[in-house]
């Protein structure tokens, strides 16, 4: 693939095409293919089922959004559950707070894990933590068997194809409801409103409907289709645009700061139209 180009579909009419340097590692796992490529202006670039997954240029955005905002609304998270999220940037995130004690990754498919420890050790260095622990299970299954036992829970999820489509259905939901303790909060990565404006309002009207405090945020990220990513928020208690901005503390981010903390939060009016 060497001087190549690979280009990903992200919808029907629109792509995202990267030049490529080098192919490192391709197979297929008993879930999905799984390919590991170098490119020129992304660096070294995770790929599942042909789809983007993590670039070594942007990828704190991403793993620093679907956490930190949770983890500082939070005032004591303890206890934290990552769903998916395999390449462990995610974890990474977690583990530099200094409140939390746990971090349980549960990713279905421990090829990932294997294959993003030997090439994205940048992302993945946290994994071998002494406060991780690594459950190569059905994510599913282990909100079911789990009740009232995380304060925070962080759904990484692929988009909402393959071994991924159930991490964005209601009764998914409600158990991550149940998984949580009387003041749990949960995040999910929720796609773009650019393009995925149905399947963001029922998420959003899916949450709202089992938590009694539903927030959609923004972030920045190039390589996910058309730039601009949206997560949601569930939470029993706290809420996120009431936190004290001198309690979120300083865990040498890239993207997330006290002020982006906030202003995630406010909503361009088109995001706002499709929550209805």
């Amino acid at each position: 693939m060497k001087g190549l180009w690979f280009t990903e579909l992200q919808t029907k009419q629109l792509a995202l095409s990267l030049k490529i340097k080098q192919s490192l590692h391709h197979e297929v796992s008993e879930f999905q293919e799984i390919s590991m490529v170098d490119t020129y202006d992304f660096g070294r670039m995770l790929l599942l089922d042909g789809i983007v997954m993590t670039t070594i240029k942007d990828e704190f955005v991403y793993h620093e959004m679907i956490c930190l905002p949770a983890l500082n609304t939070h005032p004591n998270p303890v206890n934290v559950l990552v769903i998916g999220g395999g390449d462990g940037g995610v974890i990474r995130e977690i583990i530099k707070h200094p409140k939390v004690e746990r971090a349980t990754l549960c990713e279905i498919d421990g090829r990932v894990i294997e294959v993003s420890k030997k090439y994205l050790p940048e992302i993945s260095g946290a994994l071998d933590d002494p406060k991780v622990e690594i459950l190569v299970a059905d994510g599913i299954k282990h909100i079911q068997e789990s009740k009232n036992r995380y304060d925070v829970i962080c759904v990484d999820s692929t988009d909402p194809i393959g071994p991924a489509v159930g991490l964005f259905a209601k009764d998914f939901y409600q158990g991550i409801y149940e998984a949580l303790k009387d003041d749990g909060l949960f995040v999910a990565q929720t796609e773009s409103p650019w393009v995925n404006e149905d399947l963001i309002k029922r998420i959003y009207g899916d949450i709202s409907d089992i938590f009694p405090i539903t927030k959609l945020y923004l972030a920045s990220i190039p390589t996910y289709p058309t730039g601009l990513w949206s997560f949601t928020m569930g939470s029993k208690k706290y809420d996120p645009t009431k936190v004290d901005k001198a309690s979120i503390l300083d865990t040498n981010t890239k993207y997330y700061t006290s002020d982006i903390h906030f202003s995630s939060f406010n909503l361009p009016a088109f995001v706002q139209n499709i929550l209805g």
